[in-house]
């Protein structure tokens, strides 16, 4: 029996952590693939059949309802920043479709016996704490008594049909804006490595707890074409998903990329996640890279974001707008990191 007076820490109570618990790529292709489709009413305008953030099912003229769900496996140990960052990466995929949050349903997993009732508690208060700030109180759930400890939430939300954003909207010419730095996996290992120092910490935690607010306000922007937010699957992946939706190419600048500098002096000392290696594996067929391109730079574009930021496609003349609602937002780090162009859908870094 667990001696609950000296509870064990919460990473190590699960395999993987955050989005990096997330099912490979191409295992995930291989169980939708052998999934045999099912017809759709016709007023459900978003499904996976482009891999977008969530599902978009229209309830009339001008009002579409935005629902999507999103749990995982503990990325920190301090119970109410666990709840907090599970809570604000899974409203981001109502962001990521221009839409408004609402309401959201818990979902929760815990092993009852090796964690004492306290930290559960915490865990579901810091979620609270998230989404009632985001205007999405939590109006119920369901628990289970789990192997592992897990939270997240159902989040719904509302848009107008009409300005809804989804991740195969890019357009030839677009500029491509990332409105968070990469390297949240990186510092994930390096923390359950017991190497993280406070102020990487301290810069993770407060990089996957800010909320996409941005999302709900670009999609009253003309000229953006193309929203995803970037998660699990690195930039590389998710991008991926855009341009094979979109029908476009993709230029990638990597000096452009924004990259939490602790994350790349982690990187290049060799701290690396197994779900970057598995990310690579998924979509270096889809990516022209150049002779010598360093290991720790490829595993930076590959780095499972947790609660990452969001990927935008937008017209080049509303790149400065786009970049100005961000940093409204508080998203001080958002960067231009690219473009697409005409052709079959692929990724080339230059």
């Amino acid at each position: 029996m667990t001696d609950l007076t000296t509870p064990p820490l919460l990473t190590s109570l699960a395999h993987g952590g955050g989005c990096g618990c997330k099912l490979d790529p191409s295992v995930l292709n291989q169980i939708i693939e052998r999934t045999p489709g099912l017809a759709m009413p016709a007023e459900l305008i978003v499904d996976a059949a482009t891999r977008d953030d969530a599902a978009v099912y229209r309830l009339g003229d001008d009002l579409a309802i935005v629902a999507t769900t999103d749990f995982f496996t503990p990325i920190v140990d301090d119970p109410f920043d666990f709840g907090r960052i599970a809570a604000t990466n899974a409203l981001s995929d109502i962001y990521a479709m221009g839409a408004r949050p609402i309401f959201c349903l818990a979902i929760v997993g815990m092993p009852v016996g090796k964690l004492p009732l306290e930290t559960i508690r915490t865990i579901l208060n810091g979620g609270r704490s998230v989404a009632e700030a985001a205007g999405a109180p939590i109006a119920g759930g369901h628990s289970i008594d789990a192997a592992e400890p897990f939270y997240g939430l159902v989040a719904l939300g509302i848009v107008h049909p009409d300005r809804m954003l989804t991740n195969a909207g890019a357009k030839p010419g677009d500029v491509l804006i990332l409105g968070k730095p990469l390297g949240i996996g990186i510092y994930s290992a390096a923390m359950k490595r017991g190497i993280i120092s406070p102020e990487d910490q301290a810069e993770m935690i407060a990089s996957t707890t800010l909320l996409n607010r941005p999302g709900t306000d670009l999609a009253g922007i003309d000229g953006v074409h193309a929203v995803t937010d970037v998660t699990g699957f690195g930039l590389l992946g998710h991008l991926r998903e855009m341009c094979e939706g979109s029908g476009v190419a993709a230029v990638l600048t990597r000096d452009a990329v924004p990259v939490f500098a602790g994350a790349r002096r982690l990187a290049e000392d060799g701290v690396r996640t197994g779900a970057s290696v598995r990310v690579w594996a998924s979509v270096g067929d889809f990516v022209t890279a150049p002779d010598g391109w360093p290991d720790a730079e490829r595993d930076l574009l590959c780095d499972p974001q947790t609660s990452g930021g969001l990927l935008v496609s937008c017209a080049p003349e509303r790149a400065d707008e786009v970049l100005a609602l961000f940093t409204r937002h508080g998203h001080e780090a958002a960067a231009v990191i690219g473009r697409t162009e005409a052709g079959k859908p692929g990724i080339s870094l230059v």
